[in-house]
């Protein structure tokens, strides 16, 4: 997919944030996050980028797929978090508050 004006990569949206990352063994990201600086970046702060190459991507860089396989975990509590109509919509202004609902939704969906 090509960009264009107004558009951007996933990896342009996870740079101010790399610094914020709590420690980690691994990360799990999907192809958006395929760039070399934030593969450095990452494991400059000790942390194994386990994120596929691109299709466009020259020499492959390899990855661990059986952690890879676990990213669905990600996804469908995701998913499961998006049938609660306030989240998606963001109904919450204030981050707190927004936050809260998060955290009891993900409670009440890890009880049922």
């Amino acid at each position: 997919m090509l960009l264009t004006e107004g558009q951007t990569s996933d990896y342009k949206g996870a740079a101010p944030m790399v610094e914020a990352l709590p420690p980690a063994k691994a990360i799990l990201a999907d192809r958006g996050y395929d760039a070399e600086w934030f593969r450095n970046a990452l494991i400059a702060k000790g942390i194994t980028p386990c994120i596929p190459s691109k299709a466009n991507r020259k020499v492959p860089i390899p990855r661990d797929r059986s952690l890879y396989r676990q990213r669905h975990r990600i996804e469908n509590i995701f998913g499961k978090l998006k049938d609660w109509r306030r989240i998606p919509t963001r109904y919450d202004q204030c981050a707190h508050t927004f936050f809260s609902a998060i955290a009891i939704a993900a409670t009440v969906i890890f009880w049922l």
